[in-house]
């Protein structure tokens, strides 16, 4: 149910189990998977803005998430397939080892995940969580907020009122709900910003995505569906210095097909510009503390990564699932779903992923700008034990997709 803000006085607060802030990819997954568990769920956030060239690499976890919550049967027609993963070292380096390809088949699965056009995903949320029962989805902007011991109560811009035993921060990398907790966040602005378009391409891309590793960030070519003419397409994210960032921007699509294709050393063969070119900056952050009274954070209020290894939205997803998993628990045992103590559980839980994570690609990303030869040499022997070593290659496979119990038993 959808229910249009009202005009006029301020109301009394409308109460609910769980109230989640954020209506994006993050907040729309929660409060389904929160109402599929029986609780009254309000979801209050604005539509997320669409970017152009925006594609999201579904892991198999995030994947098994939407089946969960009835989304993934609307994305699986329009969605390419991600079997390999390649990278390749294109900083110049000395110490540049030879490309290393990671294939889904040597852990058993037929592909690692998909990838999906961020537009669709967002439409097939949204459409399923207005017929979700158990769910009010109310179309504001969330803006004040309060912890109390019983509830939080939240205030809408357009004056309404809820309160909630639980309230779930989605509401991205600039929070109010956290910062109105009072919960400090590091941030780190990396002198990056990334670029993202869609292009159709004369060479197929064989279900492989290539990122490629240069001195300014990772270059990265993810494979599409094709046109209904069949002509192959691939989604890109260029990370790049500020400054390059901007002369891009200005170039011709002729053009910027060109200096693409130079990049990627005419993989794909001749390349056709078929989006706008979006932008974002690189930011890495990390929250200090992902839970408070009636509060816990998931997604970017979170935790906020560079674009490398498909690591940003899947990590957010394993929030969800592992909210949805304590809360299933606590509903089960009767407990006060915002009690701080069950609270701390999840936080237990996620806390370990979260710092892995980031500490991992922050630390890649670091590598590729610092330009001393001993990086160099550790970067480039590492990417070589992971290309001649096969256990060790398949842990790392296994370990960068962290969905463990859906993947078959090794042998």
């Amino acid at each position: 149910m959808t229910v249009q803000p009202p005009s006029g006085h301020l109301p009394p607060p409308a109460s609910c189990d769980i109230i989640v802030v954020g209506a994006g990819a993050v907040g729309l997954a929660a409060g389904i998977g929160l109402a599929g568990l029986g609780f009254h769920v309000t979801l209050v956030g604005q539509p997320a803005t669409q970017r152009p060239g925006r594609t999201v690499a579904m892991l198999q976890g995030s994947v098994a998430l939407l089946d969960d919550i009835g989304v993934w049967t609307t994305l699986a027609p329009s969605v390419a397939p991600l079997r390999t993963m390649r990278l390749v070292d294109a900083t110049g380096s000395l110490f540049s080892p030879p490309p290393v390809s990671f294939r889904a088949s040597e852990i058993g699965l037929d592909a690692f995940g998909y990838n999906v056009d961020n537009a669709a995903l967002e439409h097939a949320l949204q459409a399923v969580a207005t017929a979700t029962p158990g769910l009010t989805v109310v179309t504001a902007s969330a803006k004040d907020f309060a912890y109390g011991d019983g509830e939080a109560l939240v205030t809408t811009d357009r004056q309404q009122r809820f309160s909630g035993h639980l309230l779930v921060a989605a509401d991205g990398r600039q929070s109010q709900a956290r910062k109105a907790a009072r919960i400090g966040v590091r941030v780190t602005d990396h002198p990056q910003t990334a670029l993202t378009a869609i292009f159709r391409h004369e060479a197929p891309h064989h279900d492989t995505s290539t990122e490629f590793h240069t001195r300014q960030g990772p270059f990265t070519l993810v494979p599409m569906p094709p046109t209904s003419a069949g002509v192959h397409r691939s989604s890109l994210v260029w990370v790049m210095n500020p400054k390059e960032a901007a002369r891009r921007r200005l170039l011709a699509a002729a053009d910027f097909a060109r200096e693409a294709e130079t990049q990627c050393t005419r993989l794909l063969g001749d390349m056709t510009l078929d989006s706008q070119i979006g932008a974002f900056p690189i930011v890495t952050s990390s929250a200090l503390r992902l839970t408070a009274k009636r509060l816990v954070l998931i997604g970017e209020a979170a935790h906020a990564l560079p674009p490398i290894g498909a690591q940003g939205l899947n990590l957010s997803y394993r929030d969800v699932i592992a909210l949805v998993d304590h809360l299933r628990a606590a509903r089960g045992h009767r407990e006060d779903i915002g009690a701080i103590q069950g609270l701390d559980h999840y936080a237990r839980a996620r806390t370990g992923d979260v710092m892995a994570r980031t500490a991992g690609v922050g630390a890649l990303n670091g590598s590729l700008l610092n330009h001393r030869t001993g990086m160099d040499l550790m970067r480039g022997l590492g990417l070589a034990a992971l290309g001649g070593i096969a256990p060790l290659r398949r842990l790392a496979m296994r370990q960068g997709l962290a969905a463990k119990e859906r993947l078959p038993a090794p042998t």
